[in-house]
């Protein structure tokens, strides 16, 4: 057992010796104190070691169990991966095979999808044989498997000494606050929300893991907004972890008194980039809300802003145990909890892991994020413009549910629009895009915007399954409107 292993082992113990009816988990109904927790994730460990397996999916909504036998296999010394809700079928099907996942523990909606696969069931574990070599590299704890702008999901591993390690710096980060009830919104197969829920467990405090319906998430992007209200109402957590669409809506809602953030202690965001506005206004929202930056490459958060070190637009300073530098194109550079490799392929053995994404440091060591590297477009006049600055501009105002700018070897940079509500008229659609524009300067401003007839999602191919734009099929598609009209406009001036 490695020796961050050990010590979160430890910690659990000492909680169920000192505080052993302190609450642990909550789920839907369940409620499980810190005595109960070890006692379950000891038995939980024996149950594993009598399958005599290597690695072992987890395919559970958010709950006790999930939380449980997440912790037996960390304890155990196996692989865990945690199959995204939001995955499709046949993409849980290939990481599933790609990792040769011996065992599955699944609720009773994937019998049909897991026979197909050819598991079988027996007892409370699903089961299959796999021949030849596995793929897996010495040593991984987590296996974490990223959608990117393909439809393969790709596998990282990760060691434990990775991720419990950024777990106590999370814990050693909200310190200050002392929040004593963290509510998991995200799933637990998010990587960021996985170790979020470690650092809870580390603090000794209540872990609440609804499942995904209690707060109305809807697959990668779908939030039944009274849900979630009534979820942070009856449960009144201090911490959360929040992406900047779920920062949006809480914010909306603060403004217009259908939201109070009076529990909050330290609410952390990242994930996407967050407009420097929307910070504020959540500041003035009364919401704690401290951005973050990270990569499941390198076992998620690398820099955070914490409480006395807080610069809104950053993503803060770098934790304790990384370190970071620039290449000479700006591009981050991250030393320090970075991946075994990626699976099936060479282990990563360089010090420095290259990010892709683009930054600069101030004078106090605060990093702020221009974007990523790949997605960067050069205008006619020479300009580099990071899309994702500005669709996060546009998307974290009003109005404006889904934005994509495009402007390549462009004079003028054009945006695709989807509203939030069919209501929506041009003119409020206009106007969002002027507020947006404020904000930025000339060469990174929306010029022209056309209105979509319909949203980009999975099912047209237009995003991935966890809600990321896929560029270069985005643009395939609307390549007509974002250039033609730009271009036109220029030769009638």
């Amino acid at each position: 057992m490695s020796p961050e292993v050990e010590r979160f082992k430890q910690t659990l113990r000492s909680h169920a010796e000192r505080k052993g009816h302190a609450i642990a988990l909550w789920g839907d109904q369940l409620k499980v104190d810190y005595a109960t927790l070890y006692a379950e994730v000891i038995y939980r460990q024996q149950r594993l070691r009598d399958q005599h397996v290597k690695v072992v999916a987890l395919a559970l909504d958010n709950g006790t169990e999930a939380m449980l036998w997440d912790l037996a296999a960390l304890f155990e010394g196996l692989t865990c991966l945690t199959l995204p809700p939001f995955f499709s079928p046949a993409q849980r099907k290939h990481c599933l095979e790609q990792s040769q996942a011996e065992r599955v523990i699944a609720g009773p909606d994937l019998e049909v999808e897991l026979q197909a696969a050819g598991y079988e069931k027996s007892g409370e574990f699903w089961r299959r044989t796999f021949n030849g070599p596995n793929p897996m590299h010495e040593g991984t704890a987590k296996l974490t498997f990223t959608s990117g702008t393909t439809g393969t999901p790709k596998g990282v591993c990760l060691s434990a000494e990775s991720i419990l390690r950024v777990a106590r710096e999370l814990d050693q980060a909200s310190k200050p606050t002392d929040p004593q009830h963290h509510l998991a919104l995200l799933p637990l197969a998010i990587l960021l929300e996985n170790i979020g829920c470690y650092a809870a467990l580390y603090a000794g405090a209540t872990l609440s893991v609804p499942s995904q319906k209690t707060p109305g998430i809807q697959g990668a992007s779908g939030v039944d907004l009274p849900k979630l209200l009534g979820c942070l109402a009856s449960r009144a957590p201090e911490s959360l972890i929040l992406v900047p669409q779920l920062l949006l809506l809480l914010v909306s809602a603060a403004e217009q008194k259908a939201f109070s953030p009076h529990s909050l202690r330290f609410a952390a965001v990242g994930g996407a980039r967050v407009s420097e506005e929307l910070l504020h206004r959540a500041q003035r929202a009364g919401l704690p809300v401290y951005e973050g930056y990270g990569l499941s490459e390198c076992a998620s958060v690398v820099c955070l802003n914490r409480p006395g070190a807080r610069r809104p637009g950053s993503v803060g300073r770098p934790l304790p145990h990384v370190e970071i530098r620039l290449a000479e194109d700006g591009e981050v550079l991250i030393k320090g909890s970075t991946l075994l490799g990626y699976l099936g392929e060479a282990p990563h053995v360089d010090e420095w892991w290259p990010s892709g994404d683009l930054g600069e440091f101030d004078p106090e060591g605060f990093l702020y994020l221009k974007g990523r590297k790949k997605h960067q477009f050069v205008t006619s006049f020479g300009r580099n413009v990071n899309p994702e600055w500005v669709e996060a501009e546009l998307t974290q105002r009003r109005h404006i549910a889904q934005a994509f700018v495009y402007g390549e070897a462009m004079p003028r940079n054009h945006a695709l629009l989807w509203p939030h509500r069919p209501d929506c008229t041009d003119a409020d659609l206009a106007a969002a895009v002027a507020e947006a524009n404020e904000a930025l300067p000339d060469y990174a401003q929306v010029h022209h915007w056309t209105r979509l007839d319909q949203p980009f999602s999975p099912a047209n191919g237009l995003l991935t399954a966890n809600g990321r734009p896929r560029r270069d099929a985005i643009v395939e598609r609307y390549r007509a409107p974002l250039t033609e009209s730009v271009f036109a406009q220029e030769s009638a001036s």
